[in-house]
Order: C-alpha cells, then structure tokens, then sequence
C-alpha cells in the first residue's frame, strides 16, 4: 500500500520528494559475460526519513492523507 500526501501550505496533493531508507534481500544474477539482473528482490524494511512538497520545497507542510480524505480527493476529481 502506498501513502498518498497533501501539502497544506500550496495544497499541493501530485509532487513530492520522498527520502526513504530500504533494506532488501534480492537474487542476483550473473550472465556469463558479467551483467546483473537483480530478480526476486524483497524488502524487509522501509522507512520513509522526510517527505518535501516538489511545488513549495516545505517539508514540515506535508501530511499524509487518511482514507476519508483520499476519497473526498477522489470524488471532487
């Protein structure tokens, strides 16, 4: 599930710079002339560190949207 976001300082709700730290495990795989294809990757950790807005450049604006309000955004669309 991904988290959707909502800048109350431009009302921004599209563009987003979003840091976040993962940890994975993944298959790596070799051909025999040295290229990787990483398949099967799992992540077993995510963080998200700081979330900015892409319009205003406010980090300490964005919000995350609750359900109630993705839906309201969706009906007035």
């Amino acid at each position: 599930m991904t988290t959707r976001y909502r800048c109350t300082a431009c009302g921004n709700l599209t563009r987003f710079d979003v840091t976040t730290t993962r940890r994975t495990r993944a298959f790596h795989h070799f051909s025999v002339g040295g290229e990787l294809v990483v398949e099967d990757e799992e992540v077993l950790d995510e963080r998200v560190e700081e979330v900015s807005c892409r319009w205003c450049a406010s980090p300490r604006a964005v919000v995350p949207l609750e359900e109630d309000d993705e839906r309201a955004t969706e009906a007035s669309a």
